[in-house]
């Protein structure tokens, strides 16, 4: 009865545990979902029309009474290349999300005939190579393939790659630029080969050599292999220099289509789509005029261009066959550590060691339960005190090169393993191993000669239980490399599920994801089947004991079994040993339990050894409070890399930012604007050279007192659970919660524009002698961008400001433009200065310039 009666409790609590389970997983799977087969019916009618939305109005929060998009009547004809614009959270991107079926719909009709290919605005890059993330899951035609790379101006950075198209891509893109995540999107976008293409603002992330090229051969689909397809594009821009190539063009405001029609239309009609192209004008008459000597805009275009036919872009277009084949080795992503072979005591002893439980482990022998809490509490604090400061002190390159499902597996499964099952573990060990020994020692006091075979069968099953070790051990370890994927795969592909659904490619992602499942529960399913084995053959051993103890009470003398009791020690014994084999097996078990639970103990402390990033604070070398008081940047000889084994990513850069200048910073994308940035955070340490900042070394000081001193609006706004300033008053005023308003996952129920608007907020309440805008206004229209502009220059006129951008008018009145290329600085001197030479950045300017005059040419006396 004492077993029984001991389980009810533990029964108990597993009832309970599976009751909030289920009722969690009841609560999600009874969750909302998605109505797209009352939204979309795709068919391929004849009536000529690509999309048809009637009296739509949809809401991302369907129980609120504020609507998202209101009264959206919209009929697109197939072929057609359809302009959104609009200022910032007007709900362009919504009316995307509309078509795709992923708003939910409140009223009206949505129709789509005809197949979808989806850009998303924030890009979603699936950890692989560049090769599968354009295929994506498609077969590969080899004509195609490389067309659509060639389309979309890859093939230059893919044979600037040692391993080509088979270069490994880090968890969502971390090891590729803006412009080449969005390029690569667009490419998988070509090679699907769809009816309807919606872009979301792809051009925001390019320089505007390449979004001129995007928009000339994707747009207007001049490639020859597109030529005799009749194609559909619906395309959410801030660039105003495109829109007269458009057949049509929408004009949003506070989730209304307020204005529909031509380029000539709207233009005469003069409204908000006229403040756009004011406010594009006003941003660009700079680039008319060069110091003090004024330049017909056309004739400036015409000499520029005729200067930068020579050697700015011509490498471009002389490259040779797309690099196909990659070279062998470690690219990115390492294997997974794991331990080989028996390591003997070493993790049990860390396991005590670093939770100092020797005392606890010893007490466990008298009081089991409260013991065993006790071991597993202070194992739990301090296994994960040391677990997440080694993954906060951690350098970047440990995230480039680590997939976050394997820091997730550790986190989850192995932290469960050592709070709940490795401390009852041990004592469940100790207490069966003592068990063990006074059954066997009562058994031995009636029957000596029973020794001899209890102890043949313990070294047989103490050999057998090695043997079984052996292969669980290995089987363990394999398992823990199989549940990182599994949460990996979940992870990217919640974040891509709007690209997966538009692409029509959710069975073959589920099929994926069962298959990782599976190869996850086949080591499980083996683990377990190779326990049964190893219980079957002690079951069979200790039988043979049992058997051995009752032969020799019958057979033995009665002189020899106890004299003077021997029917009370005959039964004494019988009962002993008929538990003898349930005593060895509960052993057995949860010795091996512990032996391969203690392999979590491994994994958890590979990650507490990885190699930290600086120290936040160095002692004795502090800078004062009030550095930097200047601001001024000197980059001395500055070279680097993301690894020890990779090419230089900088290639001896020397420039000196001056105190209280505004600094440009233009160039291709990927050409370094990005790592030069987070050089200066110190994310990833030089290889050679320095960085100075009012003459202080930033590698010779603390991280957090070179962070806390700087600050910076990232490429891509993170934001976390000043307002008029940032151009977020308006829209804050609107909501019901005002300041107190949710902020979801990665700021996910804001648009991108303004995630970057509230970053901006962030910087302005901080107010750093420093200020780094590394695509900061990329996703905003060039209204804001010029009010903002201001707002920057206004705010923070005493200040360095660096601005990474593609815009040319973003960084055109700045003091000094920094023009990289591939890794080394090209030319750093005033814009003005630049213009007036055959020069990197005037050929830029004039890239920018031929495109807006070329793509506006029936509008030009309009600007003048």
């Amino acid at each position: 009865m004492g077993e029984p009666v001991r389980m009810i409790p533990e029964a108990l609590s597993a009832l309970i545990q599976v009751k909030v389970s289920f009722d969690r997983l009841n609560a999600f799977l009874l969750d909302d979902e998605l109505k797209s087969e009352e939204i979309r019916q795709v068919t391929w009618p004849n009536s000529g029309h690509s999309v048809k939305i009637n009296a739509g109005k949809f809401s991302w929060e369907p129980e609120s009474a504020i609507l998202t998009l209101r009264e959206v009547n919209l009929t697109v004809q197939r072929g057609h290349k359809i302009a959104i614009c609009g200022p910032v959270g007007a709900g362009k991107s919504s009316l995307l999300h509309a078509i795709l079926g992923e708003i939910p719909k409140i009223s009206g009709t949505v129709h789509v005939f005809g197949s979808i290919a989806y850009v998303s605005q924030t890009s979603w890059i699936q950890s692989g190579t560049i090769r599968d993330n354009i295929l994506y899951g498609k077969p590969m035609d080899t004509t195609k393939y490389e067309k659509a790379i060639k389309a979309c101006a890859l093939d230059k950075d893919i044979n600037s790659f040692d391993h080509g198209d088979e270069t490994e891509i880090g968890h969502r893109g971390l090891n590729m630029s803006g412009g080449q995540k969005q390029r690569m999107q667009l490419a998988r976008a070509v090679y699907n080969d769809a009816d309807i293409y919606l872009l979301d603002d792809p051009f925001s992330a390019v320089d505007a050599h390449t979004a001129a090229i995007l928009f000339n051969v994707r747009l207007n689909m001049n490639a020859s292999w597109l030529l005799l397809l009749i194609k559909t594009v619906i395309l959410v821009t801030h660039q105003v220099e495109f829109l007269s190539e458009v057949d049509k063009i929408l004009v949003m405001e506070a989730g209304q289509i307020t204005q529909s029609g031509s380029y000539e239309e709207l233009l005469t009609s003069g409204t908000a789509f006229e403040q756009l192209v004011n406010a594009h004008k006003n941003a660009v008459t700079v680039l008319e005029f060069s110091n003090d000597e004024q330049v017909e805009p056309q004739k400036l275009d015409q000499n520029l261009l005729e200067k930068s036919h020579g050697s700015l872009f011509t490498k471009e277009n002389s490259e040779g066959e797309i690099s196909m084949k990659g070279l062998p080795g470690v690219q990115l992503t390492e294997e997974e550590e794991t331990e080989i072979g028996d390591v003997g005591w070493k993790p049990f002893l860390d396991y005590l060691l670093v939770s100092n439980g020797m005392l606890l482990m010893s007490l466990g022998i008298i009081t089991q339960s409260f013991c065993a809490a006790r071991l597993g509490l202070k194992a739990s604090k301090a296994f994960f005190a040391g677990f997440t400061n080694s993954i906060f002190n951690a350098p970047m390159l440990f995230f480039d090169s680590t997939p976050v499902g394997r820091i997730l597996t550790r986190a989850s499964s192995d932290f469960s393993v050592v709070d709940f099952d490795i401390p009852f573990s041990i004592i469940f060990v100790v207490a069966a191993g003592l068990e063990l020994i006074t059954t066997i020692g009562i058994m031995a006091s009636v029957t000596w000669q029973v020794l001899f075979v209890a102890i043949f069968a313990m070294v047989t099953a103490n050999y057998v239980q090695g043997y079984y070790l052996a292969s669980a051990r290995e089987l363990i370890r394999i398992n823990g490399t199989t549940k990182a994927p599994v949460m990996n795969y979940a992870a990217e592909t919640s974040l891509g599920v709007v690209t997966i659904r538009a692409f029509k490619m959710v069975d073959r992602f589920f099929q994926n994801y069962l298959e990782l499942i599976d190869t996850d529960a086949k080591l499980f399913f083996y683990s377990n089947a190779a326990i049964e084995w190893l219980v079957l053959r002690i079951e069979m051993l200790q039988n043979l004991t049992l058997v051995t103890a009752a032969l020799l009470l019958v057979l033995l003398p009665k002189g020899v079994v106890v004299p003077g009791i021997y029917s009370r020690a005959c039964g004494l014994s019988l009962s002993y040993a008929l538990a003898l084999t349930g005593s060895q097996v509960f052993l057995s078990r949860w010795y091996c339990n512990l032996s391969n639970y203690i392999v979590s103990v491994e994994r958890i402390k590979q990650f507490m050894r990885i190699p930290p990033e600086p120290p936040a604070i160095v002692e004795g070398k502090r800078p004062p409070s009030s550095w930097p008081s200047k601001g001024r940047i000197e980059l001395q000889n500055l070279k680097i890399k993301y690894r020890p084994n990779a090419p230089l990513v900088l290639k001896g850069i020397t420039c000196t930012f001056k105190e209280g200048t505004r600094v440009g910073v233009v160039g291709r994308t990927g050409s370094g604007k990005t790592t030069l940035i987070s050089a200066l955070f110190r994310l990833v340490e030089p290889e050679s050279g320095k960085i100075l900042i009012d003459g202080l070394d930033i590698c010779s000081i603390g991280l957090k007192d070179l962070r806390m001193k700087l600050s910076i609006i990232p490429q891509e706004a993170t934001l976390f659970k000043a307002l008029e300033k940032c151009q977020l008053k308006a829209t804050i005023s609107s909501l019901p919660n005002l300041l107190d308003s949710s902020v979801s996952d990665e700021g996910e129920n804001w648009s991108a524009g303004q995630r970057q608007l509230f970053c901006l907020g962030r910087v302005l309440l901080k107010r750093n002698r420093i200020l780094v805008l590394d695509e900061a206004t990329a996703s905003i229209d060039s209204a804001t961008d010029a009010i903002l502009q201001r707002i920057i220059r206004q705010e923070f006129s005493n200040c360095t400001v660096i601005t990474v951008a593609h815009r040319v008018p973003t960084v055109i009145d700045s003091d000094m433009v920094m023009v990289l290329s591939y890794g080394k600085l090209v030319e750093c001197d005033e814009p003005s200065n630049l213009m007036e030479t055959n020069s990197f950045f005037s050929k830029l300017v004039a890239e920018y310039w031929s495109s807006r005059r070329r793509n506006s040419s029936q509008n030009f006396n309009y600007y003048k």
